[in-house]
């Protein structure tokens, strides 16, 4: 089981450096290459980039529950 959440925490960070790294800044993004560039006039931001921010959230919260799960494991196991 640690061994499985050791994975999980691992794709889960890859995932999180990919996603941050297209995310918006103040110049744009690569978020522009997949349809950035077009924005709504509603929010300011583009259903892509609303897209992004939900999917770094979601991986974000995996990532943190992967880390709480694997903290536990050990613990449990007399190795911490």
């Amino acid at each position: 089981m640690i061994i499985a959440s050791s994975i999980v925490l691992v794709l889960s960070s890859l995932l999180m450096v990919v996603l941050v790294l297209m995310h918006k800044g103040k110049g744009g993004g690569l978020s522009d290459m997949f349809g950035g560039g077009i924005s709504t006039s509603l929010g300011g931001s583009s259903v892509v980039e609303r897209n992004l921010d939900r999917l770094t959230v979601g991986v974000g919260l995996v990532w943190f529950a992967s880390i709480v799960v694997l903290g536990l494991l050990v613990k449990s196991n007399g190795a911490g």
